[in-house]
Order: structure tokens, then sequence, then C-alpha cells
């Protein structure tokens, strides 16, 4: 993965002594100074176990300092790992939320329905990913001006050898090609050239302009085969305006200048692949604009563009609007933005052809899920330019075709969204809208389980008991992604049986024939699983093309690992193998983080010895992703409390289900705010869950327990099966489960 510029006390003896055997690393390491986290941070607590709380809590704060929105690829992982902390109170308390709900309610949606992925400027398609780069693939382009983005910037250009037709070209200003279109239906004409056309499926014009209001813009092009411009070889667009961006544009800021253009730059995406005519060897470009009258543009640039955009967006964002509105119970937002919702998860429907296919069928170019390098049997690499595009988190490989991760996260939307559909029509008062485009929760249902039969299926290796991905040829690919294997397990997608398979091979117990990793050197990096255990020389996007100049583990994606992904494993292990399994894997972590920090920090601890691993951030490849632009290194800590906890905001309150370790006589989570409260929540060994709250809360609070018989101490509560529903005022109230009769 490569993003550049998002902004991405000593041990107690006896402590040693109860956990001798994992805390070897950390007697050798000096003690250090604690790190200063501030005192209305959430703390955990669990008696006997107060040094690793105390790293745990650290760990926490040393990621979530950086932490909150960013762009869609992280709106599955960032709201439930940041919106909970209680920190300070009044305006305070409600700052994460207000930057949440700014953000999720600012992600662009095209008029198509597609989630813009919001990264930074490069030279891929403007509503996805930076690259591949069109300088990558072949194609060509005009940069009048730069996008500013050190790496991401394509060679400059002059207006020399382009022909303007009714229309006077101007100087080259601070935001590019000035031209002034004299008279109705101005052209620009490109210079010649021969472009493949599979090596540029977009089109892509970044620009201003005044004058346009009315115009049915449009680009011609010319091939080899027929080398006149003609109406059959044409492909309409949106024009930028003087009132603003075009609609299918995405406004970057920047102010008008002395032409009075609009205040946006518009990035107008044109899909020519779309067009039978876009085939052959293209040998001309010409921009109508189709102005009725003078008119004034400024091009920056005009280039060809892969398809870079992302296939997860559009299910991120339905979920990172579920999240927000569990915790936060914001009516007004959650009516604001159903409509876009409900409009994101049609596109996936409609793009994907999920309801016939079952999952996410991809057949965006370059997407198709085949690698652009391949090798014949004698061992020859063949690249194919424009071949093996990422298409998530996971940018150097392919995943496309049928695309499991993707069909993953697709299958946990519909989940999530038939739940909050049947909130929303089981409260009206709500005043949230129940018209034609909302979804019957039986049918998202229904189709989720026709997802996961096929998925199931169509994704699992027999041969190695884990899950791959598969080509549009049909091709099953499988490198070992622990990745994808953890979140199949975590979302519920895979079987019990699948999931016994996965966690036999991750933990080391059974061994794949052919994998490069088995056993215990899954964990070599010690932090958390190899992203992936078999060597992979062959599967990438086509630019990533010498993956065998990099040794075994030194590439996050190839045997590299991710600290943020730990957390799958972690929740994995709590759910197939049970809390003490996950906790001696957590202890381990702790202990690994510990040793880092008493070494100066990541940083400083890894460049002291290079066996250690390479660290990946800030534009220079590695092999671990710990920091920087690894901000789902957050995720680590929520099992305290979404997995050893239990805990699931809901709109109406929570869900509770602890599951804790036989040595932890019980646990507590500090400052959890959960719609207009600051709880303190506690699990103890015996059963009983402990509920504190700062104040009375302004409705009703659901509590949802496990199954049982359940005894509540909180005066007026209603207590129903492992329902209870405490009334206003409720502030202290204690569940235990019911003693039998003697």
């Amino acid at each position: 993965m490569n993003y550049p510029l998002l902004c991405r006390p000593g041990l107690t003896r006896l402590f040693v002594c109860l956990l001798a055997p994992a805390f070897a690393h950390a007697q050798e390491t000096p003690v250090r100074k604690p790190m200063a986290v501030p005192d209305d941070f959430p703390r955990f607590a669990v008696p006997g176990q107060e040094a690793a709380m105390q790293w745990l809590r650290e760990l926490y704060w040393l990621h979530y300092q950086p932490a909150g929105p960013l762009i869609t690829l992280w709106d599955e992982w960032m709201p439930m790992s940041t919106l909970w902390p209680a920190r300070g109170s009044g305006a305070e308390l409600e700052a994460m939320r207000g930057r949440w709900a700014a953000a999720l309610a600012s992600r662009a949606i095209n008029a198509e329905g597609y989630v813009h992925t919001h990264q930074h400027d490069g030279l891929g398609h403007a509503e996805g990913w930076p690259f591949p780069l069109w300088t990558q693939a072949g194609g060509l382009g005009w940069h009048f001006r730069g996008t500013g983005i050190a790496g991401y910037d394509g060679p400059r250009a002059t207006p020399e050898g382009w022909v303007l037709t009714r229309a006077t070209g101007g100087e080259v200003n601070e935001k590019g090609w000035a031209i002034e279109l004299v008279e109705p239906k101005a052209m620009a004409q490109s210079p010649s050239f021969e472009l493949p056309a599979r090596n540029g499926p977009w089109l892509r014009l970044n620009w201003w302009a005044a004058g346009l209001e009315r115009a049915n813009c449009y680009v011609e092009w010319t091939t080899q085969a027929q080398p006149e411009f003609g109406p059959d070889r044409r492909f309409y667009f949106t024009p930028a305006t003087a009132s603003g961006a075009a609609h299918s544009s995405m406004p970057m800021g920047g102010g008008g200048g002395q032409l009075d253009l609009g205040r946006v730059e518009a990035r107008t995406m044109i899909p020519v692949y779309r067009l039978a005519g876009w085939t052959g060897t293209i040998t001309g470009l010409r921009i109508g604009f189709d102005n009725p009258g003078p008119a004034k543009v400024v091009i920056k640039s005009f280039h060809t563009a892969c398809d870079t955009r992302h296939t997860i967006n559009n299910p991120n964002f339905v979920r990172g609007v579920r999240d927000y509105f569990a915790w936060t119970r914001d009516l007004n937002f959650l009516r604001d933005q159903i409509g876009r919702v409900r409009t994101a998860l049609r596109f996936a429907m409609r793009e994907f052809d999920t309801r016939n296919r079952n999952c996410i069928y991809t057949t965006w170019p370059g997407h198709e899920g085949r690698s652009g390098v391949r090798r014949s049997a004698g061992g020859t690499k063949e690249i194919v330019r424009g071949e093996g595009i990422g298409g998530n988190y996971w940018d150097l490989l392919p995943f496309g075709g049928e695309d499991a991760l993707a069909t993953i996260y697709y299958y946990d939307t519909l989940l999530e969204l038939a739940a909050l559909e049947e909130y929303i029509v089981a409260h009206p008062e709500w005043g949230i809208a129940t018209g034609a485009d909302a979804f019957d929760p039986a049918d998202l249902r229904q189709h989720a389980r026709a997802v996961r039969a096929y998925g199931t299926d169509r994704f699992w290796n027999p041969a190695t008991g884990r899950f791959g991905t598969v080509d549009l040829d049909g091709v099953l690919h499988d490198y070992g992604w622990t990745f994808l294997n953890n979140e199949a397990v975590y979302y519920d997608f895979a079987t019990p049986e699948q999931a016994r398979s996965i966690r036999d091979w991750i933990s080391g117990r059974r061994i794949v024939a052919g994998d490069t990793s088995t056993g215990a050197d899954i964990y070599h990096w010690r932090f958390g699983p190899r992203a992936t255990t078999r060597r992979n020389l062959d599967y990438y996007f086509w630019a990533w093309s010498s993956p065998e100049s990099i040794p075994w583990g030194y590439q996050v994606q190839d045997g590299g690992a991710v600290l943020g992904f730990s957390y799958h494993d972690l929740m994995c292990r709590l759910k197939v193998d049970g809390p003490d399994d996950a906790w001696r894997r957590l202890r381990d972590i702790l202990v690994w983080f510990e040793e880092t920090q008493a070494g100066g920090g990541y940083r400083a601890y890894y460049a002291k010895d290079p066996a250690r691993g390479t660290l990946q951030g800030g534009n220079v490849p590695g092999g671990l992703g710990l920091d920087r632009e690894f901000f789902e290194s957050i995720l680590v800590p929520q099992v305290m409390l979404y997995g050893f906890l239990g805990f699931e905001p809901t709109p109406l309150g929570f869900k509770i289900n602890p599951r804790l370790p036989q040595d932890w006589p019980e646990l507590k989570l500090t400052r959890v705010h959960l719609h207009d409260l600051v709880l303190d929540l506690t699990a103890r060994a015996d059963g009983t869950v402990l509920v504190q709250a700062d104040r009375p809360s302004d409705a009703p609070v659901v509590i949802e327990l496990p199954e049982g018989r359940w005894q509540t101490t909180a005066p007026g509560s209603r207590l129903k099966g492992n329902q209870v529903t405490l009334p206003l005022g409720a502030e202290v109230s204690l569940f235990s489960p019911a003693r039998p009769s003697p």
C-alpha cells in the first residue's frame, strides 16, 4: 500500500511471576516512563493484569491521537474505534461525533451512485485511488499544471501542437492553459498520437469554465481505422460552470481567479471504454465545448486514466453510517443520509450484478481479477499493462472478477442495512423516510443467505482449507491471505467448519502443503500473523512487476504484516478457540508493544536491527504496517469492548455478551460514550454485568443480555427474557444470573 499524504511502568514483580513465559522479551528491555495518557481517556481494568492493561491503554492512545474521519477506505474500521471514547464534557465530548457526521455527510456520491474514495490527487480515476498512473499504463496526457503531489504527477506539457477552432489560446497561468471561446461551437484538438484503446479506458479533464451552463460538451476521437472525427465516436459530458463544478466532478477547493471561473476545480471523468468505438489504436482527441456564445476555459490537465475505483467504497460508507447512528442515535443525521445509504447499496447491486451472481462481480477495466504479471511454464515473465488493478486496501493485489473480499463486506452490509431498516419501520416517531427506495429487511436477509451460500462454496479452496478469490476466467487464487480468512470468520461469512479449518491453519496447528510460512512462523513478526503465508511472485497489478527483488516478508502484502488486522485475528480466536486463547495472543502483542516503546518507539526499535523487519510508511515501502498511514492500528484495543465484553451499540441501547478468560475476575471499561450517556461497564466472572451512567438518559435504554435467566437491581426496570429496559433516570443497574431455587 502507498498512502503518502494521509494524515496515515515497567513490569510489576507479581505480573512477571504470573506470566513469565510470555514476558521473556519484556524482561530484557529497560524500564520506561509511562506514556502520558489523559485522565478522561477510557481505561481497561482487570485485577491482576494492571501492567498489561496500562500498555493496552497506551497503545490505544498512541493510535487514537491521529485518528478520526479519514477517507472512505477506513469507514468500516475508524468510526467503531473512535466514536466511543468519552473525551471531556460539553462541546469537547461531542467533537468527534461532529467530525464524523460532517465527514460521512460529505462523502461524494456520483450520479450513478458510486461513493468516491476521497484519496489525495494522482494520475488515476478522480473518484478512485491515485494509482496506477497513466504513465505506468502506457497512456497519454497533457499536464499544463501539476497535481502538487510528489510522486503522483505527470510530465509537464505546453499547448504546442493543439489546434483551436473558434477559440484563442492564452498563456499557461497558475491554474493551467487559458482558452477564450470567442465563437459558438468552439473546439480544441490534441496533437496526433498512437494509443492502444485498452491503455486508457477513461479520459479525465481537470478544468474550470464560465459560459458553458447550457452547453452539451463532448469528446471525439479518431482511430487508425477511422482517421476522421465523427459523431459515432463521441461521448458527452457535463461541463464545468462558473457556479461550481460539474456534477460528475469532485470539488477540491481553490479560489476563483481573474477569469471569473468556477470556484472549484472540476474533475470530469469520461468513461470512453463504454462505447464500442473506443477500440483499436486511438490517434487523436477533440473536445467540443458546444458553447452557445463567448466563454472562458482553463484546462489544468487532460489525460487518460486507469479505472482505479474501489469496489468496497459503497459497503464501507453504509457501514460507517450504521456505526455512527448506533453510537449516537443522531436522528437528524440518519434522516439526511438514509437516501444516500440506499442509493449506495443499490449501486453495488446494479454495478456488480449481485442479485444474479450472488457476489461482487467486477468487470471494470483492469479489475477482472487476472494478474498483470504472468509467467509461462518456462518461467518467462509477461507484463500485461492494465491488468490486475486493486479495488481495496490491498492495492497491489488484483482481487477483482468474483471478488471474495468485497463479497464478504457486501454480505455484512446487507445484514446491517436490514437491521437498520427494521429499526426505522418499528419507530415511525423517528420520522425517517420509508418510501419507495426503502429496502425490505426480509428480502435483504434472504439475499445475504444466498450470497453466503454461493461464496462459501465458490471461494473455498478444499486443497488448502481456506478462502481465496476467483477471477473472471474462473481461476481461484490463494496465497494464504490471513486477512481475507480472518474477516470471513469475523463477519460470520465462513461456516463453523470453515472457521475451524481457518483457525487451525493460522494458529499453526495445521500445515498447508506448499506454503512458505507454516506453524509458529506465521507469527514471525510477533504482533500478528503474516498477511500472506505463501510467497507471491505472480499475482499483482502489472506495475508491481519484480516482487522477487524484495525478500519474503519485507513487503506488507507478501509475507509482511499489519498491526491493525490483529484485531480480526483476536476476534476470530475468541469466536473459535475461546477467550483464553485470545488473551494469550493479546498478551504477546502487549509484550511486543512494551518492548518497542522501551526501545524508543516503533521507528527507533526497528531501525536498531533490520532483522526485526522494515517499516512501511510515508511513501517508503516495507514489510510491516504499524504507524503513519496505517491508521487501522487503532483496531487492536477494540477487542476489549467488542470482544471480551461482547458490547454492541444499538439505536435503542446496547447488547452485551461478556466472554472473559478464566484468570480474569472481572473486566471494567470506563468512559464509553453511548447516545447521551457516558457509561462505565463491568463484567464479572460470575456472570454479573454492572452498568454505571453519568446521568439520566433522555430515553429508555434497552439492554440485550445473553440468553438465560437474569435479575436486576434497577428500580422500575422492565425485565423480559434477556432484554432489560431501563426507565428514565436509571443511573446504576446491576444484572446477575438468577440463582436456582434451593
